[in-house]
């Protein structure tokens, strides 16, 4: 009962990069792009977005990917690439660093340069994973079957195979 209620779930994973160097608001301004998309789809928005920041978003997105597909083959179950979409996807502050410019007359000027913390995380729609449960529950049904209708005919082939070995044996009549 338990192994039924796991693999209805939805399949979900995410990955994060710390400590990005990009303004947290420009990042935004990327991240806002993809929200709720699809991978693919949001892969090509990545892909053509004229963006510096959109090549951090773009692999971190492949990296919560691929622990999709870790996650799912780690749990027995197949995972269709196509029905991932992006659940969860938002840019945190991260600390910023505090540096000095020169300025005029013997003075300095402090700027903070700021880094971000990226998190996508993907999910798995609801109805492909009640398809993905249905489809390894048949296949499992199927094995079983399969498994029972193997043990018939190996039987069956160790019968024939006994009776072809049984005339051999029979005793003749010695002649005198």
């Amino acid at each position: 009962m338990a192994t039924a209620t796991l693999a209805t779930t939805a399949l979900s994973a995410r990955a994060l990069a710390r400590y990005v160097r990009v303004s947290p608001q420009k990042a935004r301004l990327v991240i806002d792009l993809i929200r709720g998309r699809r991978v693919g789809e949001a892969l090509q928005i990545l892909r053509f977005t004229r963006k510096r920041v959109a090549r951090d978003i773009e692999k971190v997105l492949r990296s919560a990917l691929a622990n999709a597909e870790r996650k799912a083959e780690e749990a027995g179950a197949a995972l269709d690439v196509d029905q991932l979409y992006v659940a969860e996807c938002y840019v945190n502050e991260g600390p910023r660093w505090k540096r000095i410019r020169p300025a005029p007359m013997g003075r300095a000027y402090r700027y903070q340069r700021r880094t971000s913390h990226i998190l996508v995380a993907v999910a798995e729609q609801e109805r492909a994973a009640q398809q993905r449960a249905a489809a390894a529950a048949a296949e499992a049904e199927a094995m079983k079957g399969v498994a029972g209708a193997v043990k018939k005919v190996r039987k069956r082939m160790a019968e024939q195979q006994r009776k072809r070995t049984a005339p051999a044996r029979k005793k003749t009549k010695k002649k005198k």
